[in-house]
């Protein structure tokens, strides 16, 4: 058994079909490209849509634009109708990724995401398919041969899918070479998080009443609840206050560590600012601890701060 000879056949496939991709490149991917562009610059977002291994081709399509400053989240298909929908914003941009475009779980879906004011892109495989159909952006990934000699298993149709993603994402780049997408580029977390002498950082026996004044103090809308070694242990914000005080009007006088959220969502110093983006979005919340190399917290984000650098 050759294992090169195989390995190099896998190959010549996949450069094979991405020949043909590139050979299709055309007035639908200008299309595209513009789609995004409009979305991105009216502080809209990309919504990326699969299932199975085109969910998965979506995920990194996802992450590769929120690196390089298009705002992407990934919409799971699963849980779309049970609430996750609510991430979707009217002037976004769909990214609907399915090799056959009868994608069931995906198709169900689209009813749904009619009912706001967005735009879909269609990764698909043929023209003629319901998703194709539905689409305002039809992007052809179809392929002649899988990679797989039994041609079943995914390869040449992944391949050719985040393929096209990375070249709409470096095409969107080189559009803001110097602009707001660069600039998200080039800042790192701790350029633009509050730094800790502006946090309001409290202990676990501290009362709510005098968590919301060390709030007061620094203008913050969120407390950070630390351990004696400096550790993160939770956090507590207003929009906790609020909630708890419509069922416990005492509740100035109970600790802080009966009603902090647990483990909440950090971000290291060094990461790049967009992250933050993608991070807020996917969790849905208004503050994100940073943290050092030590877990311990070194600043906060919260997300007003964002408007004001004009990175949201």
């Amino acid at each position: 058994m050759d294992y090169l000879e195989k390995a190099a056949r896998v190959l010549d496939i996949e450069i094979f079909e991405l020949q043909r991709l590139r050979d299709r490149l055309g007035e639908n991917f200008s299309r595209a490209v513009e789609l995004i562009k409009e979305t991105v610059d009216a502080r809209g977002k990309v919504v990326v849509l699969g299932v199975g291994k085109s969910g998965h081709i979506g995920a990194k399509i996802a992450a590769t634009l929120t690196s390089t400053g298009s705002p992407a989240v990934v919409l799971d298909s699963s849980n779309a109708l049970h609430g996750d929908l609510g991430m979707v914003a009217d002037g976004d941009v769909v990214l609907a990724l399915s090799a056959s475009g009868e994608t069931e779980e995906l198709l169900r879906i689209l009813p749904a995401i009619a009912r706001f004011q967005v735009r879909i892109i269609a990764f698909c495989g043929d023209l003629k398919s319901t998703l194709a159909q539905n689409a305002h952006v039809f992007l052809d990934v179809n392929i002649e041969q899988e990679a797989c000699p039994l041609n079943l298993a995914p390869t040449s149709s992944t391949t050719v899918m985040l393929a096209l993603g990375d070249a709409l994402a470096m095409v969107l780049l080189k559009f803001h070479p110097a602009g707001l997408i660069g600039r998200s580029l080039l800042m790192r977390v701790h350029q633009i998080m509050r730094p800790r002498e502006a946090m309001a950082i409290v202990s676990t026996n501290t009362s709510i009443r005098d968590v919301l004044k060390a709030m007061t103090n620094v203008r913050a809308g969120a407390a950070v609840v630390a351990g004696e070694d400096r550790q993160l242990l939770g956090i507590f914000t207003h929009g906790d206050f609020v909630r708890h005080f419509q069922s416990d009007s005492k509740i100035g006088e109970r600790l802080v560590a009966d009603l902090m959220t647990l483990n909440p969502v950090t971000v290291h110093k060094d990461k790049l600012a967009v992250e933050v983006l993608n991070l807020l979005e996917r969790h849905r919340i208004d503050d994100l601890v940073v943290i050092d190399d030590d877990s311990v917290p070194v600043g906060i984000v919260d997300s007003q701060d964002l408007t004001r650098l004009k990175l949201l």
